[in-house]
Protein backbone atom coordinates (compact mmCIF):
# COMPACT_ATOMS: atom_id res chain seq x y z
CA UNK A 1 0.00 0.00 0.00
CA UNK A 2 3.08 2.23 0.24
CA UNK A 3 6.09 2.14 -2.08
CA UNK A 4 8.93 4.64 -2.46
CA UNK A 5 11.67 4.58 -5.08
CA UNK A 6 14.75 6.81 -5.34
CA UNK A 7 13.23 9.32 -2.92
CA UNK A 8 15.45 12.35 -2.32
CA UNK A 9 15.04 15.55 -0.35
CA UNK A 10 17.52 18.34 0.37
CA UNK A 11 17.40 21.62 2.25
CA UNK A 12 19.43 24.77 1.62
CA UNK A 13 21.99 26.26 3.95
CA UNK A 14 22.41 29.98 4.53
CA UNK A 15 24.42 30.32 1.33
CA UNK A 16 21.92 28.42 -0.78
CA UNK A 17 23.94 25.22 -0.99
CA UNK A 18 21.92 21.97 -0.97
CA UNK A 19 22.17 19.77 2.13
CA UNK A 20 20.98 16.21 1.39
CA UNK A 21 18.63 14.92 4.08
CA UNK A 22 16.77 11.94 2.64
CA UNK A 23 18.05 9.53 0.00
CA UNK A 24 16.09 6.27 0.03
CA UNK A 25 16.50 3.91 -2.91
CA UNK A 26 13.50 1.73 -2.06
CA UNK A 27 10.99 1.25 0.74
CA UNK A 28 7.64 -0.50 0.85
CA UNK A 29 4.99 -1.18 3.46
CA UNK A 30 2.21 -3.74 3.18
CA UNK A 31 -1.35 -3.19 4.39
CA UNK A 32 -1.71 -3.93 8.09
CA UNK A 33 2.03 -4.08 8.80
CA UNK A 34 3.91 -2.06 11.42
CA UNK A 35 7.53 -0.92 11.19
CA UNK A 36 9.50 0.72 13.99
CA UNK A 37 12.14 3.03 12.52
CA UNK A 38 15.01 3.99 14.79
CA UNK A 39 17.99 6.28 14.49
CA UNK A 40 19.71 9.35 15.87
CA UNK A 41 17.87 12.63 16.35
CA UNK A 42 18.48 15.07 13.52
CA UNK A 43 19.13 12.38 10.92
CA UNK A 44 16.10 13.01 8.68
CA UNK A 45 13.46 10.64 10.04
CA UNK A 46 10.83 13.35 10.52
CA UNK A 47 11.51 14.66 7.01
CA UNK A 48 10.95 11.12 5.74
CA UNK A 49 7.56 10.93 7.49
CA UNK A 50 6.61 14.37 6.20
CA UNK A 51 7.36 13.25 2.64
CA UNK A 52 5.16 10.17 3.07
CA UNK A 53 2.38 12.32 4.54
CA UNK A 54 2.57 14.78 1.67
CA UNK A 55 3.46 17.65 3.99
CA UNK A 56 6.70 17.97 2.01
CA UNK A 57 7.33 17.19 -1.63
CA UNK A 58 10.42 15.26 -2.76
CA UNK A 59 13.12 16.74 -4.96
CA UNK A 60 13.28 13.46 -6.85
CA UNK A 61 11.74 10.00 -6.90
CA UNK A 62 8.34 8.33 -6.75
CA UNK A 63 6.00 7.91 -3.82
CA UNK A 64 2.99 5.66 -4.34
CA UNK A 65 0.34 5.36 -1.67
CA UNK A 66 -2.69 3.11 -2.15
CA UNK A 67 -2.16 3.15 -5.89
CA UNK A 68 -1.91 6.96 -6.03
CA UNK A 69 1.25 8.83 -7.05
CA UNK A 70 1.39 11.19 -4.08
CA UNK A 71 4.27 13.20 -5.51
CA UNK A 72 2.15 14.14 -8.56
CA UNK A 73 -0.72 15.64 -6.54
CA UNK A 74 -1.09 19.35 -5.87
CA UNK A 75 -1.13 20.66 -2.29
CA UNK A 76 -4.93 20.62 -1.96
CA UNK A 77 -5.14 17.04 -3.23
CA UNK A 78 -2.43 15.95 -0.81
CA UNK A 79 -4.27 17.64 2.06
CA UNK A 80 -7.47 15.79 1.18
CA UNK A 81 -5.70 12.44 0.89
CA UNK A 82 -3.94 12.96 4.22
CA UNK A 83 -7.19 13.94 5.96
CA UNK A 84 -8.96 10.81 4.77
CA UNK A 85 -6.26 8.15 4.67
CA UNK A 86 -3.22 9.12 6.79
CA UNK A 87 -3.18 9.65 10.53
CA UNK A 88 -0.22 11.62 11.88
CA UNK A 89 0.89 11.69 15.52
CA UNK A 90 3.26 14.60 16.03
CA UNK A 91 5.96 14.62 18.66
CA UNK A 92 4.56 17.83 20.16
CA UNK A 93 0.93 16.67 19.75
CA UNK A 94 -0.16 19.85 17.86
CA UNK A 95 -3.56 19.87 19.53
CA UNK A 96 -5.74 22.96 19.01
CA UNK A 97 -5.34 24.72 22.35
CA UNK A 98 -8.62 26.64 22.18
CA UNK A 99 -10.67 23.50 21.55
CA UNK A 100 -11.73 20.64 23.79
CA UNK A 101 -10.52 17.08 23.31
CA UNK A 102 -13.81 16.25 21.59
CA UNK A 103 -13.62 19.31 19.34
CA UNK A 104 -10.07 18.38 18.30
CA UNK A 105 -11.43 15.08 16.99
CA UNK A 106 -14.49 16.63 15.36
CA UNK A 107 -12.36 19.17 13.50
CA UNK A 108 -10.12 16.38 12.21
CA UNK A 109 -13.23 14.55 11.03
CA UNK A 110 -14.52 17.67 9.28
CA UNK A 111 -11.41 17.79 7.09
CA UNK A 112 -12.31 14.31 5.85
CA UNK A 113 -15.96 15.33 5.35
CA UNK A 114 -17.48 12.84 7.77
CA UNK A 115 -18.20 14.35 11.20
CA UNK A 116 -19.67 11.84 13.65
CA UNK A 117 -19.92 13.05 17.23
CA UNK A 118 -20.96 9.65 18.59
CA UNK A 119 -17.94 7.97 17.02
CA UNK A 120 -15.58 10.65 18.35
CA UNK A 121 -16.99 10.30 21.87
CA UNK A 122 -16.72 6.51 21.73
CA UNK A 123 -13.07 6.73 20.65
CA UNK A 124 -12.27 9.08 23.52
CA UNK A 125 -13.86 6.54 25.86
CA UNK A 126 -11.63 3.83 24.37
CA UNK A 127 -8.51 5.84 25.22
CA UNK A 128 -9.75 6.49 28.76
CA UNK A 129 -10.96 10.07 28.39
CA UNK A 130 -14.69 9.64 28.88
CA UNK A 131 -14.62 12.14 31.75
CA UNK A 132 -12.22 14.54 30.06
CA UNK A 133 -13.60 14.95 26.53
CA UNK A 134 -14.83 18.48 27.24
CA UNK A 135 -11.49 19.60 28.68
CA UNK A 136 -9.05 21.74 26.72
CA UNK A 137 -5.42 20.61 26.30
CA UNK A 138 -4.08 22.92 29.02
CA UNK A 139 -6.53 21.27 31.43
CA UNK A 140 -5.17 17.81 30.66
CA UNK A 141 -2.00 16.04 31.75
CA UNK A 142 0.73 15.33 29.19
CA UNK A 143 -0.34 11.68 29.09
CA UNK A 144 -3.97 12.65 28.51
CA UNK A 145 -2.99 15.06 25.74
CA UNK A 146 -1.07 12.25 24.08
CA UNK A 147 -4.14 10.03 24.16
CA UNK A 148 -6.17 12.78 22.49
CA UNK A 149 -3.49 12.93 19.80
CA UNK A 150 -3.67 9.14 19.34
CA UNK A 151 -7.45 9.24 19.05
CA UNK A 152 -7.34 12.13 16.60
CA UNK A 153 -4.86 10.26 14.39
CA UNK A 154 -7.19 7.28 13.92
CA UNK A 155 -10.61 8.93 14.14
CA UNK A 156 -11.02 8.89 10.34
CA UNK A 157 -9.97 5.23 10.15
CA UNK A 158 -6.82 5.89 8.11
CA UNK A 159 -5.10 3.09 6.25
CA UNK A 160 -1.71 4.45 7.36
CA UNK A 161 -0.60 5.91 10.70
CA UNK A 162 2.65 7.86 11.01
CA UNK A 163 3.92 8.30 14.56
CA UNK A 164 6.86 10.66 15.13
CA UNK A 165 8.42 10.08 18.56
CA UNK A 166 4.87 9.69 19.96
CA UNK A 167 6.08 8.95 23.49
CA UNK A 168 8.99 11.40 23.63
CA UNK A 169 7.30 13.59 26.25
CA UNK A 170 5.96 10.79 28.43
CA UNK A 171 7.23 8.94 31.49
CA UNK A 172 7.77 5.18 31.35
CA UNK A 173 4.29 4.24 32.57
CA UNK A 174 2.45 6.54 30.17
CA UNK A 175 4.77 5.47 27.36
CA UNK A 176 3.68 1.85 27.70
CA UNK A 177 0.02 2.79 28.05
CA UNK A 178 0.18 4.93 24.92
CA UNK A 179 1.99 2.25 22.91
CA UNK A 180 -0.59 -0.36 23.93
CA UNK A 181 -3.44 1.97 22.92
CA UNK A 182 -1.77 2.82 19.62
CA UNK A 183 -1.22 -0.82 18.70
CA UNK A 184 -4.81 -1.66 19.60
CA UNK A 185 -6.24 1.23 17.56
CA UNK A 186 -4.18 0.24 14.52
CA UNK A 187 -5.24 -3.39 14.85
CA UNK A 188 -8.93 -2.50 15.14
CA UNK A 189 -8.72 -0.24 12.08
CA UNK A 190 -6.42 -2.65 10.17
CA UNK A 191 -4.06 0.25 9.64
CA UNK A 192 -0.41 0.09 8.71
CA UNK A 193 1.98 2.12 10.82
CA UNK A 194 5.47 3.60 10.71
CA UNK A 195 6.61 4.64 14.17
CA UNK A 196 9.81 6.64 14.60
CA UNK A 197 11.76 6.70 17.84
CA UNK A 198 15.28 6.86 19.21
CA UNK A 199 14.17 5.19 22.46
CA UNK A 200 15.40 1.54 22.53
CA UNK A 201 12.58 0.55 24.91
CA UNK A 202 9.96 1.82 22.47
CA UNK A 203 11.60 0.13 19.49
CA UNK A 204 11.98 -3.19 21.34
CA UNK A 205 8.20 -3.40 21.84
CA UNK A 206 7.69 -3.86 18.08
CA UNK A 207 8.39 -7.02 16.12
CA UNK A 208 9.60 -5.41 12.89
CA UNK A 209 12.42 -2.89 13.30
CA UNK A 210 14.50 -0.95 10.80
CA UNK A 211 17.64 1.12 11.30
CA UNK A 212 17.23 4.49 9.55
CA UNK A 213 20.96 4.55 8.72
CA UNK A 214 20.50 1.31 6.77
CA UNK A 215 17.64 2.82 4.78
CA UNK A 216 18.90 6.36 4.25
CA UNK A 217 21.97 6.70 2.04
CA UNK A 218 22.69 10.16 3.45
CA UNK A 219 24.94 9.92 6.48
CA UNK A 220 25.64 12.43 9.28
CA UNK A 221 23.12 15.03 8.13
CA UNK A 222 23.43 18.46 9.78
CA UNK A 223 19.64 18.65 9.98
CA UNK A 224 17.70 20.93 12.32
CA UNK A 225 16.75 19.87 15.81
CA UNK A 226 13.27 19.01 14.53
CA UNK A 227 14.81 16.15 12.57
Amino acid sequence: MLRLENLKKSYRDGEGNPIPVVDVSEFFLEQGSIIALYGDSGSGKTTFLNLIAGILTPDHGTLKFAGCCLHELDENQRDQLRAKSIGYIFQSFHLLQGCTALENLLIAMSFAGKVDSSKAKELLKVVGLAERMNYKPNELSIGQQQRVALARAVVNQPSLVLADEPTGNLDQRNTQVSLDILKELCEVNEASMIIVSHDPKVISSFETKMNWSDLNRVQENPVSKND
